[in-house]
């Protein structure tokens, strides 16, 4: 099955408005190097409106790094499917470690904007992965399945084409540990298993599952080369315009050396 890289940038809380448009004209020159991948990132809301009109035409996937999965209402500080697909986004993520660990964000919550941005017409970038205690507990595959589970609970094998699943374990997200090929390949293959058991294999043959735990210029090669790993959530390396766009080049070698 070919499946199509995709490269993310998750800028987090960095970047003003003018930092996160710098940070594109470093980047937009250059995608014609890597043709045959996706490329896109997620930038503070408050950056999100300037860097959708800097991407008009280019192919950058503008995702956001939060949704609320009511349509409106009383909800201070909180935006909308609706409101992010207005700005231009055409990805969100959901349940990334930050938003599980440090705001509460549970299982549950991720099916209800998993189901939320679906419906709205918003891709899903659904993010897992396990915590040092429980890799070392030898419960990986446990934890995953059960986030993957019920954050798709309601899904069907018609929404295969917008969901992409990002595998990121915990304990090497700002850590500078990153799982071996080995290890994410293990992973990655469980959780396409796992696609295949919910939605069936055709779907699960073409959801994209990207690695998300300090994928870097220096380990994206051996990382990528991997049969089920389809790419990357990028953290730090994505504000570096240089170490990102290595990062999406060995994608692309990836392609054709497959």
């Amino acid at each position: 099955m070919n499946r199509i890289p995709f490269i993310c940038g998750n800028w987090k809380m960095n970047n003003l408005v003018s930092d996160s448009v710098a940070l594109l004209d470093g980047i937009l020159p250059r995608l014609s190097e890597v043709q045959g991948v996706e490329v896109g990132a997620a930038p503070p809301m408050t950056s999100v409106h300037a860097v959708s009109k800097r991407l008009a035409g280019s192919g950058f996937a503008l995702a956001a790094q939060n949704v609320h999965h009511e349509m409106s209402g009383a909800f201070t500080g909180e935006v909308s499917v609706a409101m992010l697909k207005d700005v231009g986004c055409r990805y969100v993520l959901v349940g990334h470690s930050e938003r599980r660990t440090l705001f509460g964000e549970t299982d549950d919550t991720c099916r209800q904007k998993v189901n939320a941005s679906l419906q709205g017409g918003l891709r899903v970038i659904l993010c897992i992965g396990e915590t040092l205690d429980e890799r070392e507990g030898h419960r990986t595959l446990e934890i995953v399945s059960r986030q993957l589970n019920v954050a798709l609970a309601e899904c069907s094998s018609e929404h295969a084409a917008d969901i992409v699943v990002a595998y990121e374990p915990v304990w090497a997200i700002g850590t500078g540990k990153t799982a071996t090929p080995a290890q994410a390949q293990e992973v990655h293959a469980h959780i396409r298993a796992e696609l295949a058991n919910k939605l069936g294999q055709p779907a699960a043959d073409c959801i994209r599952i990207q690695y998300g735990g300090s994928m870097k210029p220096a380990n994206a090669a051996d990382l990528l080369s991997q049969t089920d790993v389809d790419g990357g959530l990028i953290g730090g390396a994505s504000l570096k315009p240089d170490d990102f766009l290595s990062i999406c080049i060995a994608a692309r070698n990836s392609i054709t050396h497959s």
